[in-house]
């Protein structure tokens, strides 16, 4: 996140000029890098977040035309601010238009400068906020949707947790999405630039559940032809996340306290235990302590995984979500599929919001698939959602609205879903299958242009 300060890099070859600019840019809040030629400051960028780049036009070396065209090229998203002679206004103004953000003539005002600076952080944040909804609605990796406050609690314990290695719990329900918390806390902590893996303890049967985990030599049994590297020796460095921890036989779970206790292995046929520094990460649908009343599961191991644990709420806890989480997912399916924008109906999102998700965001997936599949259009309607999802309400069941119009039933739902999309009216009137000047034209009609 860029501070209110932001990271700025100076290049420039005057060493009495980069000592001002230097100068004047600290005092005013900012944390300043310095460059004397181009490549370094490429150097520079390879090694430090960076937010606005201020360079010089002419250099010895790489040139300020240069430099731009490369950063343009590796980090676009970086504000560029030239700074030259007046002689050399034309070829300023001809690099603004090659994507520079603007450009200083010399000699210029500090508060000039300074003025520069500040609306280049807010182009870079513009762009970051662009670049975090396009992720969000399309990106290659699903993402923790947390509009809601169950949800957000959540995302606070991960920021906290992700910065240490202890072990983490996570506790809820199939579908709820244990995995994404999981990969949440490795992508933000030091071991994200090492191996995530994840292993479903469920999903292997008994007798190779061992070797994957623990990895084998050669001959260690009939099979063994070669030695392998087992899951934990592969996440060395990263995280482990074992998924379904209650389903582990109890002759592993031993072993695999000896792990978190001594931070080593013994592979199957190894002659002496090999070290490991992995941080683990279980979680499990189970209740534990009801599996260790019942002898299932080691209470030891069940304290040395439970030194921070997090909850994720099941879909139907957390309502604010709905929304925001049919966009995704919408998104990504029609992305896949090679399809173009899809939205979902009025009535197919009033059967959503009825329906109580048993199976969590999974089940949402599958339903939001399955309806592009079967579906005649980009549209959603209710008959091709799946029947439990679907199908009218029966008789006599009071409807979301009440005694509502439908003109208060769609000012509702447009109004819920432009909150639950943070106003984003793009993204809204996709969802809701409106262009964007129908779309205000409904809320110039419902006295709501701005919710």
């Amino acid at each position: 996140m860029i501070r209110e300060g932001g990271r700025l890099l100076v290049v420039e070859d005057d060493d009495a000029m980069r000592a001002l600019l230097e100068e004047e840019l600290r005092q005013a809040g900012h944390a300043v890098s310095t460059a004397t030629r181009g490549d370094q400051a490429l150097s520079v960028l390879d090694a430090t977040p960076i937010d606005v780049v201020i360079s010089d036009l002419v250099m010895p070396g790489l040139r300020g035309d240069d430099l731009l065209a490369g950063i343009r090229r590796r980090y676009p998203e970086i504000p560029v601010v030239i700074i030259t002679a007046f002689g050399s206004i034309d070829s300023a103004v001809a690099m603004v238009k090659s994507g520079a953000f603007h450009y200083l003539a010399k000699p210029f005002r500090t508060g000039h400068l300074l003025m520069t600076v500040a609306n280049a952080l807010r182009e870079r944040r513009l762009r970051m906020e662009i670049r975090g909804l396009r992720d969000a609605l399309g990106g290659g990796r699903d993402a923790l949707v947390a509009e809601g406050p169950a949800m957000r609690s959540v995302l606070e314990i991960i920021g906290r947790a992700a910065a240490v290695d202890s072990p983490v719990l996570i506790l809820g329900e199939s579908g709820s999405g244990k995995e994404l918390v999981a990969r949440a806390l490795h992508d933000g902590g030091p071991r994200r630039t090492f191996a995530f893996q994840a292993l479903n303890c469920s999903a292997i049967p008994e007798t190779l559940l061992e070797s994957q985990l623990f990895g084998h030599r050669r001959g260690a049994f009939t099979d063994a032809r070669e030695d392998r590297r087992g899951l934990i020796q592969e996440a060395d460095g990263g995280t482990l996340f074992l998924d379904e921890v209650g389903d582990m036989p109890l002759p592993l779970q031993s072993k695999l306290l000896r792990v978190l206790q001594a931070r080593e292995i013994q592979p199957l046929g190894a002659a002496s235990p090999v070290r490991v520094d992995v941080r683990v990460v279980a979680a499990t649908h189970r209740d534990l302590e009801a599996l260790i009343a019942a002898e299932r599961f080691r209470q030891d191991l069940y304290f040395r995984l439970d030194v921070i644990e997090v909850r994720v709420p099941p879909l139907r806890e957390r309502p604010e979500d709905l929304v925001p989480l049919v966009a995704l997912l919408l998104e990504k399916h029609c992305r896949r599929l090679g399809r173009g924008p899809c939205t979902v109906s009025l009535e197919a999102m009033e059967a959503l919001r009825r329906h109580s998700w048993p199976g969590n965001v999974r089940e949402l997936q599958n339903a939001l698939e399955r309806a592009l599949v079967l579906g005649r259009d980009d549209v959603i309607w209710p008959h091709d959602l799946p029947e439990a999802i679907g199908r009218p309400q029966p008789p006599g069941r009071e409807s979301p609205a009440g005694e509502s119009t439908l003109a208060d039933v769609e000012r509702e739902h447009i109004l819920t879903t432009l909150r639950s999309l943070k106003g984003n009216k793009a993204a809204a009137a996709r969802v809701l299958g409106l262009d964007r000047k129908t779309l205000y034209r409904r809320l110039d009609r419902y006295g709501a242009r701005e919710p």
